[in-house]
């Protein structure tokens, strides 16, 4: 809930242990948290740099993919989402985010993708914490894209503000 210390303390740990796509991606998240869900250029590098070193690294793929995004690059979000899809496992949680990702850009999820099963729940609970956040805010921004396109949705906006209470996020 502190995302300035967040940062401060991502650099502390590159810069201490080394560069690793876990912390590259760490460092990535926590700006993006402190751009209150915008992906920054500094986001971005910190992305980039996750990805050079591991580029399987979910975290880092999922924030470039919403990048282009936010970027107004819809078509190669798509594609970038839809890569990562088809590099997940059927039992991954990330499938759950990718496919709402892509369902706020107006595209169809590949599987149904209606929300977590029980097996994404366990998976989930097996997920390192920073990964598991990381899968969590995504639904959120996802949803919050959606009620976007859709402010009618009552429920919605009780889920969406249910959420950000869940994540400590007061404003």
């Amino acid at each position: 809930g502190r995302p300035g210390e967040a940062v401060g303390a991502m650099r502390n740990a590159i810069r201490l242990s080394g560069s690793t796509a876990t912390r590259e991606a760490g460092l990535g998240e926590a700006l993006v948290a402190q751009a209150q869900g915008m992906v920054s250029a500094e986001a971005e590098a910190a992305f980039e740099r996750a990805i050079a070193l591991d580029d399987r690294e979910p975290r880092a793929r999922y924030f470039m993919a919403l990048a282009l995004a936010q970027e107004g690059r819809t078509g190669e979000a798509v594609a970038a989402f839809r890569s990562f899809e088809r590099d997940l496992s059927d039992r991954s949680p990330w499938r759950t985010v990718v496919g709402r990702a892509l369902a706020s850009l107006g595209e169809e999820p590949s599987a149904a993708q209606t929300g977590p099963t029980s097996e994404d729940v366990v998976a989930a609970a097996q997920m390192a914490p920073e990964d598991r956040k990381a899968m969590i805010e995504g639904m959120v921004a996802s949803l919050d894209a959606r009620l976007r396109d859709n402010p009618e949705d009552a429920d919605g906006w009780r889920r969406l503000v249910r959420s950000h209470v869940v994540l400590g996020d007061a404003e």
